[in-house]
């Protein structure tokens, strides 16, 4: 019984510690295929906030934290947020694309093959999802079930963060005048 834990364990300090190791990764020179065989590369949305779902349609927990990615997506489509899937298996295009339009997934898929370590991180297990900021640095990274209000939650904490930052440096200009 014990092992299971460990393994858990494990992983999740795998994963932290890996996800340290990256956070200061640039997401700009990521390019990967799209549903119709394009490259892709994140820089075209540098300048928004970026949330990179792997995923892979064999992978349960994946089909469940759909209606939220699509959700986001929605939400802030025309906004600073876009969501990015990356299906991450071997898989004919021709079912993915079925699998997508089942799914009424919306917002843009890329194609790659299962590697352990990506440009934005590790991949320990799916779904994985990574927070990339509009200046294109990987500042989050997450294992399991992603939520909307959670990516919403993390990405205001962190303009809260840089709109305080940026008022402190103002008044510390101020103050030094």
């Amino acid at each position: 019984m014990e092992k299971p834990k460990m393994n858990k364990w494990l992983i999740r300090f795998l994963w932290i510690f890996l996800s340290c190791l990256s956070l200061q990764a640039r997401a700009v020179d990521y390019q990967l295929p799209d549903l119709d065989g394009q490259m892709q590369s994140l820089d075209q949305y540098k300048g928004k906030w970026l949330i990179v779902n792997y995923w892979a349609t064999w992978c349960g927990t994946c089909i469940k934290e759909l209606p939220d990615l699509i959700s986001l997506h929605e939400g802030h489509k025309d906004g600073d947020i876009v969501v990015i899937g990356v299906n991450f298996e071997t898989i004919s295009p021709g079912r993915l694309k079925t699998f997508v339009a089942e799914h009424s997934i919306p917002y843009p898929i890329l194609r790659t093959e299962p590697v352990p370590v990506t440009p934005l991180g590790p991949v320990p297990a799916l779904p994985s999802t990574y927070i990339v900021d509009p200046e294109g640095k990987t500042v989050a990274g997450e294992v399991g079930i992603v939520t909307r209000k959670n990516l919403e939650d993390y990405i205001q904490s962190k303009k809260m963060a840089e709109e305080g930052a940026a008022a402190r440096t103002q008044q510390n200009r101020g103050s030094h005048s």
